[in-house]
């Protein structure tokens, strides 16, 4: 029987409020992973940069979530526990190891986290990653909690050293995000195994990889008769009339709404402990099934011919919630429907901006004057896709941007030049391949680079093309302006986004180029990993004509006044959120819009 591992020396524990990625974390440390890694996403984010300060532990960041895999995979190979931290959609892009991994097998314990967002709070779709252990055929545990985040994520150690698996661990936003209690307990000392040569083991050549198969249904049998009498299947409740069958968050939605209810709790939803699960089945009248997104559990109890209502009762769009499992429950005629939700009272929305000074916003202007059909990219950049830029035309996933420039310009269906906009770490995410992509195929088109020094849209982590890791050590920044040559184009500026006439200048000089052409803008992101704040500007209510060019960018630091010139609204600056970038005073025929100082010495 697998147990959660138990510190090496006794001592006092201690119990702490922690997010369910510091849980996961913490679970880690205490199980004595030596490798960390991971690429930032919410809402897996904060699971690294919660133990970055430790040096005891190699804590990274990797270009994208396959090298990251890649990494923690050789990690295990050499004998250290490793965690691989990523959202859902990166999973994606390290599925090409993930899947050949469950073949290898490991050396010492690997363990991957997908966060998945349900609901899509920070994401382009809202796919449900339980459907990768399936696949991989490798064990899945879902945590509902803080405490379970630890104690799983511990645990998940041990099963993939015992299994010789990597193990899936699924958290969702809520989990991730919300805080609860967790004891502490010691790290582990746990010794370095080294590297043992096997090839027929870890060299998948297709003769290798055929005698690994039957290996890897033969542990998906194990782990079967393991998940019959683990205690990650836990029991609530007592009664007949009706059973549920939770995993994750929804468990504790089910336990405030009904919380006598009798519930068998999956901790691990793969694979299946069908035979507890047909026993509970049998002994209650009606059973239901409460999960997050897909009927993933449901569609195995019903092709196991076991009778269950679920979807039909409960979404499979968006996150669940109290409120909505009580709906639920109410159409199955088990509760009242409860007190009607008041609707918020009607307020005036504010649309997502770029921030105040952000220096994306010059060369969004530009490709709308020179009519660009613009590919993008994932990034806070993709808000240009919004009024009032309104200057973005696709945007699908991390790097698709440049290949599917390729493809437009190939296409010659569009109806004015082909931009790919994409921003530094998701050019070195995955971005490089397409650009020589495009060299290769001479593809008419622009990359513009959006060099702003960091992975700004989840809170301004490091890169390669920072020269700083995520544990604070120097090291050597991608040259990004010698990548693109090397990959072979010709023609390469790099330009100052806040000189909005050289903006226009290298852009339309990059557009009228043949073939493929890049531009790179060269100013740090005003948020992190510092704030950039200059001397903000102020308008001149006198001078002001109204004529609102100001507004064009969509700063949110611009508002409306209440003051009117010829029937037009005038505007003013917020001092406190202004950067100082000078983009307005740029866009100002009537030159109002002057510092701060300025005009107090101007109205002295």
């Amino acid at each position: 029987m697998i147990t959660a591992p138990t510190a090496s020396k006794a001592d006092e524990v201690t119990r702490v409020l922690m997010s369910g990625n510091e849980a996961v974390a913490r679970g880690a440390v205490e199980a004595g992973v030596l490798v960390a890694v991971g690429y930032p996403g919410t809402p897996s984010t904060e699971i690294l940069e919660s133990i970055a300060n430790r040096d005891d532990i190699d804590v990274r960041w990797s270009p994208n979530e396959k090298v990251a895999l890649d990494v923690g995979l050789g990690a295990s190979l050499g004998g250290v526990r490793a965690l691989v931290t990523m959202k859902h959609v990166g999973l994606n892009v390290a599925a090409d190891t993930f899947m050949t991994a469950a073949y290898t097998g490991v050396g010492a314990g690997l363990v991957v986290i997908s966060a998945d967002d349900p609901g899509m709070h920070s994401s382009q779709n809202e796919q449900d990653n339980r459907a990768y252990a399936r696949m991989a055929a490798v064990p899945l545990l879902e945590p509902s909690d803080s405490a379970e985040a630890k104690a799983y994520t511990a645990l998940a150690f041990e099963i993939s050293e015992t299994f010789d698996t990597p193990v899936l661990v699924r958290t969702t936003t809520r989990v991730s995000h919300n805080r609860g209690l967790v004891e502490l307990a010691e790290r582990l000392d746990r010794p370095v195994l080294g590297f043992t040569k096997n090839p027929a083991k870890y060299v998948m050549i297709p003769g290798n990889a055929r005698r690994r198969r039957p290996v890897v249904l033969k542990r998906l049998d194990d782990m079967r008769d393991y998940v019959e009498e683990s205690p990650l299947t836990e029991a609530f409740g007592s009664g007949t009339d009706f059973g549920v069958i939770t995993s994750g968050i929804a468990h504790h939605y089910v336990r405030e709404v009904l919380p006598d209810a009798r519930i068998l709790k999956l901790g691990m939803s793969y694979p299946l402990p069908m035979e507890r699960i047909r026993r509970f089945a049998d002994s209650v009248d009606r059973l239901f099934v409460v999960e997050e997104l897909d009927p993933y559990v449901e569609n195995d109890l019903r092709a196991a011919g076991i009778d269950v209502e679920g979807k039909s009762l409960f979404p499979q769009i968006g996150e669940l919630s109290p409120d909505v499992v009580r709906a639920g429950f109410a159409e199955a005629g088990l509760v009242s429907k409860g007190i009607p939700i008041v609707a918020a009272p009607s307020t005036v929305t504010r649309p997502p901006l770029m921030c105040p000074g952000c220096p994306h916003t010059p060369p969004f202007l530009a490709l709308k004057r020179l009519g660009a059909v613009v590919t993008g990219d994932i990034g806070c950049y993709t808000l240009a896709a919004l009024e009032p830029l309104s200057s973005m035309d696709t945007c699908v996933a991390m790097g698709s941007s440049i290949g599917m420039a390729v493809g437009m310009a190939a296409s010659g269906g569009a109806d004015g030049p082909v931009v790919a906009t994409i921003g530094d770490s998701t050019f070195l995410h995955s971005g490089v391949a397409a650009l020589a992509d495009a060299v290769y195929a001479h593809a008419n088109i622009t990359v513009l680079i959006l060099d702003n020094g960091t992975t700004a849209m989840t809170g301004g982590q490091e890169h390669p093309g920072t020269g700083v890791t995520l544990q604070g050590t120097a090291a050597t920044p991608v040259d990004l302006v010698a990548m693109c040559t090397a990959v072979g184009v010709k023609d390469v500026k790099v330009i100052d986004p806040y000189d909005l006439a050289a903006t226009y200048g290298a852009l339309g000089d990059a557009i009228s180029h043949a073939g493929p052409s890049v531009v790179i803008t060269n100013r740090p992101c005003v948020e992190a990993p510092m704030k950039v704040r200059d001397t903000p500007f102020t308008v001149l209510a006198e001078a002001c004509t109204a004529c609102q060019a100001c507004m064009t960018p969509g700063c949110p630091s611009i508002v409306w006044s209440d003051e009117l010139f010829e029937g037009r609204r005038k505007v003013v600056i917020d001092p406190i959120t202004c950067t100082g970038c000078t983009l307005c005073v740029q866009l100002c025929p009537p030159r109002a819009i002057v510092l701060v100082n300025t005009a107090e010495v101007s109205h002295a």
